[in-house]
C-alpha cells in the first residue's frame, strides 16, 4: 500500500526520492509486516502480511524466492515471492484530479483548535506543487526494500500463488527465505498478530465525537484519523481529514509499521498518542464539515523483531557488516463509521471465536481509484 505523502505527492504531479541500495549495504534486507484488521459488521478479526525481500545481487539465472512458513501459518509449506516488473508510476489515465477543497483538522477536543481548519483548494495549486501541511519531516516514511532501491527485489502477496493469510494464521515458528539472488536467511518468531482493536464511537450532544477503545497490552502507541465529504472531492465538493495529532501533522508514515523508537519519539512530540490513553473526542467542527459522511480508522503500533548474520558484535568498536537483516513489524487497526454499530456492541458477551468462521483475505486485486478518496481509501488498505 502507498504511504500517504507518497500518494499525495503522485496527486500533485510531485515525486519521491529513495535512497539506492550501496556497497556498504547488507546483500539482502527482508521485511515483514504483520497486521490484524478488526472485523466489522459480525466479521471476525483478519489478518494481514506483506513480505519484501530487497537485494544488491543479481540473480543466478532467473529471479526466484521463497517463504517457507511454519505450519501455523495455513500457507503451505511456502509462499513465492514475485519479482515484479517496474512501473512508471504515472497515474491512471482515468484517474480525476480533485476539483474541491481538503479542510485539515486535527487533535483531540470537542472544539477545534485555533487557525482551524487549514484549507487547500485543489482548483488554486499549479500543477506540480504540493499541498501545504501534508509532508512531515518528523514522520518519515520508512519502507525497507522496494523496487526501486533493491538490483532485484520479490514481494508477497502477488499473482503467483491466490492463498492468503486468514484470521486463524498463525506467525509463530521458524521461517526461511531462499532464492537466486539472496544468501539463504533464517530466524524464529515467538510474536504472533496482534489482537483486534474493540473500538466504539458515540455522538455527543455538543455535536462531537467520542472515540474509545479497548487497549492492547502490546501497543507501543495509537493514531486516529477520519475522512469524510459528501463526495469526497470528486465533484468540486469539500473533503474533510482530522488527525489525532495534537499539532498539524498528516506524515505518511503515521499510515505505515512504525518503529517502537520512533513510536516513542512521535509521543514525546505529541504526534501519537501514549499507549495508556484510551480515547480521544473528535471536535464537532469535523462532523459537521463532513456533512455527517464520515470513516474513521484507528491504528496500534506494536513490537519488532529484529535480525542479522553474522549478529552485531556487543563491542560497538568492532566493525559490523551483516550478509543480511530481517525486520518484522506489527500494528493492529480498525475502521469505524460514526452511527454504525461498533465491533464492541456486536461481539459484546462472545468472544472473537463465535463471532462466525473467519475470511481470508483476498488476493490483492489491481483496481484504479477515482478521486482524492478513492486513493486515500486505497492508502489506508479499505478500498479499490
Amino acid at each position: 500500500m502507498l504511504a500517504a505523502g507518497t500518494m499525495l505527492a503522485a496527486l500533485v504531479g510531485g515525486s519521491a526520492v529513495i535512497a539506492q541500495s550501496g556497497d556498504a549495504a547488507p546483500e539482502a534486507r527482508y521485511v515483514m509486516d504483520a497486521g490484524t484488521i478488526a472485523g466489522m459488521m459480525g466479521q471476525g478479526d483478519q489478518h494481514e502480511l506483506t513480505l519484501r525481500l530487497g537485494s544488491r545481487l543479481a540473480p543466478t539465472g532467473a529471479p526466484r524466492a521463497d517463504h517457507f512458513m511454519p505450519a501455523g501459518a495455513k500457507l503451505g509449506a511456502s509462499v513465492p515471492l514475485e519479482t515484479p516488473t517496474r512501473e512508471t508510476g504515472e497515474l491512471p489515465d482515468n484517474f480525476q484530479r480533485p476539483k474541491g477543497r481538503l479542510l485539515l483538522y486535527w487533535g483531540c477536543g470537542a472544539k477545534a483548535g485555533p487557525g482551524q481548519p487549514v484549507v487547500i483548494d485543489f482548483t488554486k495549486l499549479a500543477k506540480g506543487a504540493m499541498p501545504p501541511g501534508l509532508f512531515s519531516t518528523r514522520v518519515p516514511a520508512d519502507p525497507g526494500p522496494t523496487l526501486a532501491n533493491s538490483r532485484t527485489y520479490g514481494h508477497w502477496p502477488n499473482g503467483q500463488k491466490s492463498k492468503s493469510i486468514s484470521g486463524q494464521s498463525s506467525l509463530i515458528g521458524q521461517h526461511r527465505i531462499a532464492g537466486s539472488y539472496s544468501p539463504e536467511i533464517a530466524f524464529g518468531l515467538d510474536q504472533d498478530f496482534m489482537a483486534g482493536l474493540r473500538t466504539r464511537s458515540s455522538a455527543n450532544a455538543d455535536g462531537s465525537l467520542g472515540l474509545s477503545w479497548q487497549g492492547l497490552g502490546n501497543a507501543t502507541g495509537y493514531h486516529a484519523w477520519m475522512m469524510g465529504g459528501k463526495d469526497m472531492g470528486q465533484n468540486g465538493g469539500d473533503m474533510v481529514w482530522w488527525s489525532s495529532s495534537a499539532t498539524q501533522e498528516f506524515g505518511g508514515g503515521l499510515w505505515s509499521w512504525l518503529a517502537p523508537a520512533t513510536v516513542t519519539r512521535l509521543i514525546g512530540q505529541k504526534v501519537v498518542m501514549p499507549p495508556s490513553q484510551t480515547s480521544c473526542t473528535v471536535p464537532a467542527e469535523v462532523k459537521q464539515a463532513a456533512g455527517g459522511m464520515l470513516m474513521g480508522f484507528l491504528y496500534a503500533y506494536g513490537p519488532e523483531a529484529n535480525f542479522a548474520f553474522p549478529e552485531r558484535p556487543r563491542d560497538p568498536k568492532i566493525a559490523w557488516k551483516p550478509k543480511w537483516t530481517a525486520r518484522v513489524r506489527y500494528r493492529s487497526m480498525a475502521t469505524f463509521m460514526p452511527g454504525m454499530p461498533s465491533m464492541s456492541d456486536i461481539m459484546s458477551g462472545r468472544g472473537g471465536e463465535e463471532a462466525g468462521e473467519q475470511q481470508p483475505q483476498e488476493a490483492p486485486k489491481k483496481c484504479k481509484p477515482k478521486g482524492l478518496g478513492g486513493m486515500l481509501k486505497k492508502a489506508a488498505g479499505v478500498g479499490c
